[in-house]
């Protein structure tokens, strides 16, 4: 952008200059020729969040945002490995090649469907429920996106109780100078791989549009994983005033995805394509709305208000014995066995109100960022029920029975107010405080009409609080400090038995703690850019499961703590010289995370069964990622290699696989990837590239239910070509 700047600045100068020398009358007008800048590919995809966006502050805290559309990555089936790779320490679980979900965490928490961050579409909710069963089971496809932000866990401060912090999906939006524009990108792939994207937006005097149908299916790299999802998306803003704007937006999305089951470990270096499951299934109907209203009061004082709801569903059938348990026809009846059935029903509402007031005090410019929050969440959860022996996707019950039929509710108001204090120009201090009002009530059965819980209903008021700072050594340059606490209740899941044998703990807690982040962010110059900081993560009240009077004791197993250093740094070799870049620009980037997450107490005081300094479970050492990119004109290509070191699957760090393979240590692992892009005669594309390389086998997680159970794979080598229009 500064480049197109200092170009037509010195192109005005000159025209300007020439006018006066000819003496043109200066009431005559001139028509000029279109003239077209081409920029040099910027290769730099990660950007920093300002200290102010949509009435919420960020600055003082770690923050990341993804240029989504300016990476190198395959898009087409949301490869997580390859969006994030320029965010240190984002673990990833890729058991599931369709970029359906996506399963990440940081600083030692667990990826399983994102449910340690507080993740967000367009600034609103999109999870199951926010607190009870905080997973997402819908990821928007990565065509669709402009940006991804990520907030550490000092997020908690404006968006509650979470430890991982914030993870926003930002949705493209309608070109503001041209009434209609249209975009196409087709991919193709291996296995089975047909990908479409469709979208048209446009500004039309008050109105701004935006919507897309995506479409994805395949038959899967591992057998029995065939997969077909599709979303249709649509967003209108009107600019009602100067001041006021209204949007709504609607999304939908409904899948299929046949679940292959896990492995032993010896199947998986045997053969890790292999699958003993032909009739396990997922899919969801996905339905999420929202209303945004922006109000400009004043020139000091702004209105932000998000109305959102979900109403949608999660249904899975299958055989989910242990994978050590052949799924087999019987010789007498000449079927399978009857499928288990689980669905859950989400309706979930909610409303978050943010004022940003601007005010001055000591001669300089100081923010105050506050708002309220309310949200009823909605959760009924119907299990165990016999479906049909068959191996499609059906969720048919037999006489429309489940063995477990539960009903949650949680309502939540929360308060909130961040104040950016500039003590001088280059110095700030930004203290928070947030209230958390949480009622959960339930009621149901376990065991059909033999098991009925009574009804009841808890409720908990929490204040979190935190500071963050900054020291900005020039404008490129900045130190940032922060410490914010963290507040995770139980969910749904953990207090309720799965089975006869479990017992709950009657004084289950909700986990706590805080997070701490110190770090040294910038650039220098136009050849470097860095951001280096170590962070502390306290978790209290960690929620497991031990061995008591002979049954499984789901309780509050001990207290962790996660330390370490990311790092990011990227280098442009060739600015690093010259700026004669007429062969290109060659970057190199290193992504790194080195930690030590353990167990720091344990209620066990055995010393065969105790937690304390016992490494956390699937919590890497390190995650590597170093990336070399080059580009030259509208040509850009890009090389990532990711290494992750191994991970225990248990508290205790079990080496050795158990007997259904659900726990275990998971050996580290490298992966290559290459991928290129190439935009010819300004609206087209052509994109390719080959996802691990070398074909590396290896695994991410163990998995004791859905998608499992047993030792789950990361896919192969696949390969990927598309091409696009942009109009």
């Amino acid at each position: 952008m500064n480049i197109k700047i200092t170009l037509i600045s010195i192109l005005i100068f000159l025209f300007s200059k020439y006018s006066f020398a000819q003496n043109y009358d200066s009431t005559k007008v001139t028509n000029l020729s279109e003239i077209l800048i081409k920029e040099q590919k910027n290769t730099n995809s990660i950007e920093r969040m300002p200290d102010i966006k949509d009435n919420a502050i960020y600055a003082g805290k770690k923050t990341d945002v993804i240029n989504v559309e300016k990476i190198n990555a395959d898009l087409s089936i949301n490869n997580t490995r390859q969006i994030f790779s320029k965010v240190p320490g984002i673990q990833i679980w890729e058991n599931d090649g369709s970029g359906i979900q996506t399963n990440v965490s940081t600083r030692g928490l667990s990826p399983n469907r994102s449910w340690e961050f507080n993740v967000r579409q367009n600034g609103y909710d999109i999870a199951s429920e926010a607190f009870g069963y905080p997973e997402a089971y819908y990821t928007p496809p990565a065509e669709a996106l402009s940006k991804i932000e990520l907030v550490r866990g000092a997020a908690s401060l404006q968006y509650g109780t979470q430890f991982g912090g914030f993870l926003n999906y930002q949705i493209k939006k309608g070109n503001p100078n041209k009434p209609i524009t249209f975009e196409q990108q087709i991919t193709q792939g291996n296995y089975g791989l047909f990908n479409s994207y469709s979208a048209i937006g446009g500004t039309v005097k008050k109105w701004n549009y935006y919507a897309f149908f995506h479409q994805r299916k395949a038959d899967g790299w591992r057998d029995n994983s065939e997969y077909n999802t599709k979303t249709f998306y649509a967003n209108i803003n009107y600019q009602f005033t100067k001041k006021l704007n209204i949007g709504i937006e609607y999304t939908n999305m409904d899948y299929s995805s046949q679940q292959p089951g896990g492995l032993t470990d010896a199947q998986l270096k045997t053969n890790a394509k292999q699958s003993a499951r032909n009739r396990n299934w997922i899919g969801t109907p996905w339905n999420v709305a929202n209303l945004t209203i922006k109000y400009d009061i004043n020139s000091k004082l702004n209105l932000l208000v998000k109305s959102f709801a979900t109403f949608s569903e999660r249904n899975s059938v299958g055989f989910i014995r242990a994978i050590n348990v052949v799924d087999t026809i019987n010789p007498n009846t000449l079927q399978y066995s009857q499928r288990q059935v689980d669905r859950d029903f989400y309706n979930n509402i909610g409303t978050e109100a943010r004022l940003i007031f601007k005010y001055n005090l000591f001669k300089l410019n100081q923010t105050l960022a506050t708002g309220v929050r309310a949200y009823i969440g909605n959760t009924q959860r119907k299990q165990l029920g016999v479906g049909t022996t068959g191996s499609d996707f059906n969720i048919w019950v037999n006489n429309n029975q489940y063995s477990r039929d539960l009903t949650f509710q949680t309502q939540n108001v929360a308060i909130f107010a961040e104040n950016i204090f500039n003590i001088t120009k280059h110095f700030k201090i930004v203290p928070g405080i947030r209230y958390e009002g949480i009622i959960n009530k339930i009621e149901g059965s376990i065991n059909g009409n033999v098991s009925k819980i009574q009804s009841d209903e808890s409720s908990r008021n929490i204040i979190l609080a935190g500071v963050g700072s900054e020291y900005n050594f020039s404008n490129k340059t900045t130190l940032y400090a922060n410490f914010s606490q963290a507040y995770r209740p139980v969910t749904f899941s953990e207090f309720t038995p799965a089975s006869s044998t479990d017992v709950i703990d009657p004084n289950l807690k909700d986990a706590n703690g805080y997070n701490a982040d110190l770090g040294y962010r910038g650039a220098v110059k136009n050849w470097i850019t860095f951001d280096i900081s170590l962070f502390y993560l306290n978790y209290n009240n960690r929620i497991g499961t031990i061995i008591k009077n002979g049954n499984n004791f789901r309780t509050n197993i001990g207290q962790s703590v996660s330390k370490g250093i990311e790092s990011y740094i990227e280098l442009n070799l060739v600015k690093l010289f010259t700026e004669n870049n007429k062969f290109g620009n060659v970057s190199l980037f290193s992504s790194n995370s080195f930690m030590e997450a353990k167990y720091v107490s344990s209620l066990e005081t055995d010393p065969l069964k105790s937690y304390n300094g016992k490494w956390v479970e699937n919590a890497p050492q390190f995650i590597n990622r170093f990336g070399l990119t080059y580009a030259i004109k509208s040509f850009s290509t890009t090389l990532l290699y990711s290494n992750t070191s191994q991970i225990y699957t248990d508290a205790l760090n079990t080496v050795t696989p158990n007997s259904n393979y659900q726990v275990g240590k998971i050996d580290g692992y490298k992966v290559l990837d290459l991928s290129a892009s190439y935009g010819l005669l300004e609206h087209y594309n052509i994109k390719a590239g080959v996802n691990n390389l070398t074909d590396e086998v290896y695994a991410t997680r163990r998995s004791g239910g859905y998608p499992g159970p047993g030792l789950l794979p990361g896919n192969g080598r696949t390969y990927y070509l598309s091409f696009g229009v942009n109009f």
